[in-house]
């Protein structure tokens, strides 16, 4: 087990917080049990609506930052907007939220918060 692990690292990629080898997530969303390498109980992991928070801040600022740029400068219809940037906030969405999930999860798990008592860093 590596105390050098990057909870970056593993969290983006959706590997366990603890040994960086096992899977973090059992399904997209749905965080696994167990780790299947090292056994870490990954029941008690939940990031919470801390990535929806994020994705509404990134998400947010780059689409609305594009289409005000567009409109400037093209000055499309109403419907054209809805055409283009509805479909990117919702790729922007799903592309983003299994990463900041994973990476929620490894800080937390790096910071030692929540209810796990039985945290095995340093």
């Amino acid at each position: 087990m590596d105390h050098r692990l990057s909870p970056i690292r593993t969290g983006l990629f959706g590997r366990c917080p603890r040994c960086g080898d096992g899977r973090l997530f059992a399904g997209y969303l749905r965080v696994a049990e167990t780790c299947s390498v090292c056994g870490l109980d990954l029941r008690p992991e939940d990031s919470g609506d801390g990535p929806v928070v994020f994705i509404i801040l990134i998400v947010g600022i780059v689409v609305v930052g594009l289409a005000g740029w567009f409109e400037l400068r093209h000055s499309p219809p109403l419907w054209l907007h809805a055409v283009l940037w509805t479909p990117a906030v919702i790729l922007g969405t799903l592309a983003l939220l299994r990463p900041l999930k994973g990476l929620l999860i490894a800080l937390q798990y790096r910071h030692k918060a929540g209810d796990r008592d039985d945290r095995e860093w340093q």
